[in-house]
């Protein structure tokens, strides 16, 4: 995304967005697995606080949700008191990796990367995106919410397809679990590639 970036890093630091119940999670997951450096933005913000922090330490998306989703002022009131400090753990750790001269794929996996501005700050943007369908029906499964809820939550977000308009890179995650993972072998190896012709430079 940023010129100067691609030449500073030694690695390449990619942007993983999408909205709710696209399946990020899923496709960062696979990332991993392929040796790829995971940061992400809910690890980052335990911060939060124990009201939304559930007993394994993960994000509690239940108890974020009935926040985020039912008054704006309170989701804009936490977000300005959150992404800062993300900001800073997200910087220390690039810091880190580049000091260790980490040559590879950095993802950072996070939900509101493009509503935040951050996306800008990524070599690459990669956006995952479904169905409507697919996504209340995953929702609906995962919170245990009614439909109409779903489709609140999925509304209030900034539509998928804005998103995939920024995208160097758009993951659709309606089919199969195979079928994403094709992808994603794709894409790694695309970016892979990537760097290391920059870095043959």
């Amino acid at each position: 995304m940023t010129p100067g970036a691609l030449m500073e890093r030694p690695f390449l630091l990619v942007g993983l967005t999408g909205g709710i119940a696209t399946g990020k999670s899923a496709v960062s997951e696979m990332f991993r697995a392929l040796g790829t450096v995971i940061i992400d933005a809910d690890v980052l913000a335990r911060d939060f606080g124990p009201s939304v922090i559930a007993a394994d330490g993960r994000l509690d998306r239940r108890k974020l949700a009935a926040i985020v989703f039912a008054d704006g002022d309170r989701r804009r009131r936490l977000e300005a008191i959150t992404h800062p400090r993300i900001r800073e753990l997200f910087d220390r750790r690039l810091s880190d990796l580049a000091e260790q001269r980490f040559r590879g794929l950095v993802i950072f996996d996070a939900a509101v990367m493009i509503e935040s501005g951050n996306y800008k700050n990524m070599d690459r943007l990669v956006v995952v995106v479904t169905d409507e369908a697919t996504q209340i029906a995953r929702l609906m499964a995962r919170d245990g919410c009614t439909r109409e809820d779903a489709l609140a939550r999925i509304r209030s977000q900034m539509p998928l397809s804005e998103k995939a308009k920024l995208a160097d890179h758009v993951i659709d995650n309606s089919g199969s679990c195979d079928a994403t993972g094709a992808q994603v072998l794709r894409l790694h190896a695309a970016l892979t590639a990537e760097l290391s012709q920059r870095v043959a430079r």
